[in-house]
């Protein structure tokens, strides 16, 4: 809770980067998305393209922002407040919960700027409280794996320098190897076989059931996410005191 506050904080600070961070994700559903929707060259059936992609530039939003997360740790590490959280009596799961869900806040921050400018482009969102309260804990669940991934990965390597190589580096695969932009039945069969085990995918349909009302596998869907969460969170506890060496 107190890193969910921190992040709070943070936010009220800086304003602005909330705005900046948006300039990506308006320029996939102007851009991107219109374009699409005119030409017709993406199969979503009666959905609009763009009612389509809106859901995926959600959970990408979400992705940018929580794949770079370890590298707050590593800030942590080089400041000394690493070391001081872990001679605490607090359980080192518990310490990476917090960042998770913390990057979770974050996320949803950003999720929101993105669900006001889909609905300024006429995208028809769900506004049925539950819908989305869903969302929010979709998002959320999303951004911890994502962002245990991301400390996984800097108690891997260490290095500001070579997190911030190896998170570019998979950020768009991932994207693109979901069902973002694209619905699974015309990927390729081994991309469908990536999209399957991608938590992105999973988060992108139930966001997509919620939001817009298309089918989905919401248990299924919300199984793989959790699951996907904890597995992270274990590993990335499993590799903290690696990072504070």
């Amino acid at each position: 809770m107190t890193f969910c506050l921190v992040e709070l904080e943070k936010l009220r600070h800086d304003r602005t980067e909330l705005f900046t961070r948006a300039v990506q994700p308006a320029l996939w559903l102007l851009v991107f998305g219109q374009t699409f929707t005119h030409l017709h060259a993406i199969p979503t059936g009666n959905v609009p393209y763009l009612d389509f992609l809106a859901p995926g530039i959600i959970a990408q939003s979400a992705l940018f922002v929580a794949i770079f997360y370890g590298i707050q740790i590593i800030w942590d590490r080089d400041a000394g407040v690493l070391a001081k959280l872990l001679v605490t009596p607090t359980p080192r799961a518990a310490l990476v919960t917090g960042k998770a869900f913390a990057a979770g806040v974050r996320a949803l921050a950003q999720a929101v700027v993105v669900l006001v400018l889909a609905a300024l482009l006429g995208v028809a969102l769900s506004h049925n409280p539950l819908d989305l309260l869903g969302m929010v804990v979709v998002v959320m669940l999303g951004s911890a794996f994502f962002a245990c991934l991301s400390i996984t990965i800097a108690g891997v390597v260490l290095r500001r320098d070579r997190l911030m190589g190896i998170g570019q580096a998979i950020t768009m695969p991932l994207f693109f190897a979901s069902n973002a932009l694209y619905p699974l039945a015309i990927m390729p069969v081994w991309l469908q076989a990536i999209s399957r085990v991608n938590p992105l995918s999973y988060e992108v349909d139930a966001l997509r059931g919620l939001l817009i009302g298309t089918p989905a596998h919401l248990p299924l869907d919300l199984g793989v996410l959790v699951v996907a969460a904890v597995a992270a969170i274990a590993a990335a506890a499993a590799l903290l005191g690696r990072l504070a060496r």
